[in-house]
């Protein structure tokens, strides 16, 4: 696939977006509450799965450079393999699979964030899987369904008015 400019300008507005939500954030517990789900998920479902996989690889090598893109204005490689380093890999796939364009593609997604999540908390912190579910999972599983459905659709909206 040709790296046109039209694609190059979509992929760095993404991941620009991305970088300028992502690192406000609301801290409740171990994992901090953010629009970043919102923010990978939209960029799936308006890139596609290969571009909203890419734009959102964009944005965790930004951070992993040591540019202040993660929740709190964090960065670096200690922040990545940190607790929440499996959420962020996660993103990936949420991206991707979203990008499948299909109402139900985000949830797949949504549940590798919270598989390599989960486990990737409980190798760094020494959770139990009960004690690592309640710090990085069920206090945001509502709220990431409800994020993931909603960047499907203003996804789809902003496909047809900006014939993206």
């Amino acid at each position: 696939m040709r790296l046109s400019a039209k694609r190059l300008t979509r992929l760095a507005m993404l991941s620009a977006v991305l970088c300028l939500v992502a690192p406000l954030k609301l801290d409740i517990g171990t994992v901090p509450i953010t629009l970043q789900t919102f923010v990978v998920a939209l960029a799936g479902a308006l890139l596609g799965p290969l571009d909203g996989l890419i734009a959102v690889g964009i944005y965790l090598l930004l951070g992993l450079a040591g540019l202040p893109v993660f929740a709190g204005w964090m960065s670096g490689f200690a922040y990545f393999v940190g607790p929440t380093g499996g959420f962020l890999v996660g993103f990936l796939a949420l991206a991707a699979l979203t990008g499948l364009r299909r109402w139900w593609s985000g949830l797949p997604g949504l549940a590798a964030v919270y598989l390599l999540g989960t486990a990737w908390l409980m190798k760094v912190t020494g959770l139990a899987l009960g004690a690592a579910l309640w710090a990085g999972v069920w206090p945001f599983v509502v709220k990431d369904m409800a994020s993931v459905a909603l960047a499907f659709a203003l996804g789809k909206v902003l496909q047809r008015r900006l014939a993206i």
